[in-house]
């Protein structure tokens, strides 16, 4: 396997985390990435990390050590709420730590990129075009006017990928949501009573086919999201770049909510970035096509309302790397491995995301949310 080229397309975790575990097993790989540098953009906020998933993969990546000093103490605390700010749970796990520790997303990825090789990650390696030769090997070509060809093509390269074509003619499909991506700064000086509001963790304010979800910590991460058309964003006559309009329009869609809840927009940032959420259709697999494959959004993007998007790209790039190691030369057993069990596994966190969409934006939200943790033997506070 040595002596074959593997080119992985995106260095997103899956892409990351791949191109690691193969470099502590000598084999050499290079990661084409579109953005400049590891800081071109910002990179969003907390994952939680799942022991059998997520964890795994930073064990096999020998990272393990490293990420759990990273990670924010509290930072699993729960609280969900209503519009009116009534709290139905808040829930702290015993020591502070439960099993699934939270850390920045930024912070994880340069961890990874900090565990590569010097000269690893190509920066500045936008895919424009990715095909099939007729010696079954592929080539790429990059924006900077350079290509490649190579003999195993991984595409890790998110939603909107490049290389997905060469093996489904899937398409992610819009999910009903779009979000305001919000960012209030050093809250335990500047905000003080949204830091209370929101918490070290998790929370999920719903009401309304509407939520105001993000997460705590010394900056608070936000979405504000609604149920609305695919092209709400760009009809609805706002322009997104302009902070006070924006948070006017947003004020508008929470009129009704809680001044402590209002707040969080009220008070945020002046970056405010429209997003829409989109997902493969469940069950997306492909035939066994020789020489290239897909691990993260690539494979199965879904809506991220049951935190397993991030947890499922480390377990690819790990699986993969690992069945790459097991299989030596014969690539074609490594990628039938991997894919074989990565499937089923996509499918049924697929669906748990489709679930979890329908309880934040259900006509009685919170309450689907609040049975869904109490079933879990999350306690529930009585109102």
């Amino acid at each position: 396997m040595s002596a074959r080229s593997i080119a992985i397309v995106g260095a997103g975790l899956s892409g990351l985390v791949l191109a690691r575990v193969l470099q502590m097993h000598g084999i050499e790989s290079t990661v084409y990435e579109g953005e400049s540098a590891a800081d071109a953009r910002s990179q969003g906020g907390f994952l939680d990390m799942h022991e059998e998933s997520g964890q795994y993969a930073l064990r096999e990546a020998g990272l393990y050590e490293q990420f759990r000093r990273l990670t924010q103490p509290q930072g699993e605390t729960l609280r969900v709420l209503d519009k009116a700010g009534t709290v139905f749970i808040h829930h702290e796990p015993e020591g502070g730590y439960g099993g699934r520790p939270e850390i920045d997303r930024a912070a994880l990825r340069n961890l990874l990129i900090e565990s590569l090789d010097p000269g690893r990650i190509a920066w500045d390696h936008r895919v424009t075009t990715a095909r099939r030769l007729a010696d079954g090997r592929h080539e790429l070509t990059f924006a900077n006017g350079r290509s490649t060809t190579v003999d195993l093509l991984i595409g890790a390269d998110g939603t909107w990928s490049k290389v997905r074509p060469l093996v489904s003619p899937a398409t992610p499909r819009y999910c009903g949501i779009s979000y305001l991506e919000l960012r209030l700064t050093d809250v335990a000086t500047r905000h003080p009573e949204s830091a209370t509001v929101v918490g070290p963790g998790s929370m999920f304010a719903l009401s309304d086919g509407k939520a105001l979800m993000g997460h705590g910590g010394t900056d608070i991460h936000l979405g504000a999201s609604l149920r609305v058309p695919q092209d709400w964003t760009t009809t609805s006559g706002v322009d997104w770049s302009d902070a006070s309009a924006a948070r006017e329009a947003l004020l508008k869609e929470f009129a009704g909510w809680s001044t402590e809840l209002t707040d969080l927009i009220r008070n945020c940032d002046d970056t405010i970035v429209p997003r829409l959420i989109y997902a493969l259709p469940t069950g997306h697999s492909w035939p066994r096509t020789p020489g290239v494959t897909l691990v993260g959004d690539a494979a199965h993007v879904m809506s991220p309302y049951a935190g397993e998007g991030a947890n499922l790209a480390l377990l690819d790039g790990a699986e993969l790397a690992l069945a790459i190691v097991a299989h030596g030369d014969d690539v074609e057993a490594a990628l039938t491995q991997y894919e074989t069990a990565m499937f089923p596994r996509a499918t049924a966190s697929a669906e748990g995301s489709a679930q979890g969409l329908d309880m934040c934006f259900a006509p009685d939200s919170p309450r689907a949310m609040v049975d869904f943790f109490g079933s879990a033997g999350v306690p529930v506070e009585e109102h």
